[in-house]
């Protein structure tokens, strides 16, 4: 599933339904306060049953491919969560998903569902920025007992950053699609101008920095 035909598939689809915008000259502004032309919100992909179906097929064969000894599937809240439960369906898997953080009441579980020690667990992601709170939960689940033998999300930015952590965790990520194939498709649609692809590869370099 992730050849160059079908990452630029899924950007294309991604493209098509909005749940990727690119607005070099009206840039948003992220959560953590970063100014970025570029928003991605795979949640959209929930609401079209097609798209819905190439992401948990994309995601199945990706996990065949790379992660075969797998056998916990783990979403990270909240995104990351209805995929991991389509995915844990389809390959008759346990599914346990990981909180951002510990619920206030009961028994302030950060990791909810039942993970044997050594279980060997898949992590299922819905896109990689920094890749902080993606670690996070690979964080909680080694300390939890378990074997994260890999990473699969729908997307990444590919920033230097995230990279670097993902190398330093020592957890392998496998993407559906990434910036390079959503920025060759958007150009190749009109959806973007070349004049754009400047700007556009400045902000990735230093997303933080950007525009400051």
């Amino acid at each position: 599933m992730e050849n160059n035909t079908l990452k630029r598939d899924f950007a294309s689809k991604l493209l098509r339904i909005k749940a990727i915008k690119l607005q070099p000259n009206e840039p948003f502004t992220w959560a953590s306060g970063w100014k970025s032309p570029f928003y991605c919100d795979n949640r959209k992909t929930l609401s079209y049953p097609d798209i819905r179906t190439f992401v948990k097929v994309g995601m199945v064969h990706a996990i065949l491919k790379h992660f075969p000894e797998a056998d916990v599937i783990a979403g990270v809240a909240t995104a990351g969560i209805p995929q991991a439960a389509l995915i844990a369906d389809v390959l008759n898997m346990p599914l346990i998903y990981v909180r951002s953080k510990p619920k206030d009441h009961g028994l302030e579980n950060l990791i909810e569902g039942e993970m044997k020690e050594g279980a060997k667990v898949v992590v299922i992601e819905d896109l990689i920025s920094t890749g902080g709170s993606s670690l996070k939960a690979v964080e909680a689940i080694r300390k939890a007992g378990g074997d994260v033998v890999g990473m699969v999300a729908s997307y990444t930015y590919g920033f230097p950053v995230a990279a670097q952590a993902f190398k330093d965790t020592n957890v392998k990520l496998v993407t559906l699609t990434d910036y390079d194939h959503v920025v060759a498709e958007a150009l190749a649609t009109g959806y973007i101008q070349e004049s754009d692809i400047e700007l556009l590869n400045e902000w990735r370099k230093d997303p933080s920095g950007w525009r400051k």
